[in-house]
């Protein structure tokens, strides 16, 4: 069972910004997949689950399987909006990483290369209830030499 802190009623900006904020910072920044049981809602839902499960689960995947192949990922927010009204945080980043492990196909190349996404997050209760995520990976794999052809 997953265990969290005491979700906050706070809906202002400032605590829907800190959330995103650590969210990036912990998940994204550090490849901690823990922070996902302490930040998403135990009924959570990936809008883009890139063929894994939609929930918790498949999120913590996601980032184990991100940092497997890319172990120096970091992250960078470049804009980050909110909505208090719909608790809604729109979320524009870039990211650089090394390829150091198989990646959609693409075995370690050893090339450094750059991520280019937006997310939105939804919060509810101080926790994240969804979110849709969209990232070029078409430029991704270019940046591997997969021909595109």
């Amino acid at each position: 069972m997953l265990t969290r802190k005491q979700p906050m009623q706070n809906t202002s900006s400032d605590h829907l910004r800190a959330i995103a904020h650590r969210w990036i910072e912990e998940g994204w920044q550090k490849g901690d997949a823990g922070v996902v049981d302490e930040l998403h809602d135990v009924n959570f839902v990936d809008h883009s689950p890139s063929g894994r499960t939609p929930n918790c689960e498949g999120f913590k995947q996601g980032i184990r399987e991100l940092y497997a192949a890319f172990p120096d990922f970091h992250g960078i927010v470049g804009d980050l909006v909110v909505d208090a009204a719909t608790g809604k945080v729109a979320i524009r980043w870039s990211a650089t990483a090394t390829h150091r492990g198989e990646f959609m196909g693409v075995t370690p190349t050893g090339r450094s290369i750059t991520f280019r996404g937006i997310e939105i997050i939804r919060i509810e209760n101080g926790c994240i209830v969804e979110r849709w995520g969209e990232w070029d990976g078409i430029d991704v794999l270019q940046q591997l030499g997969t021909r595109m052809d």
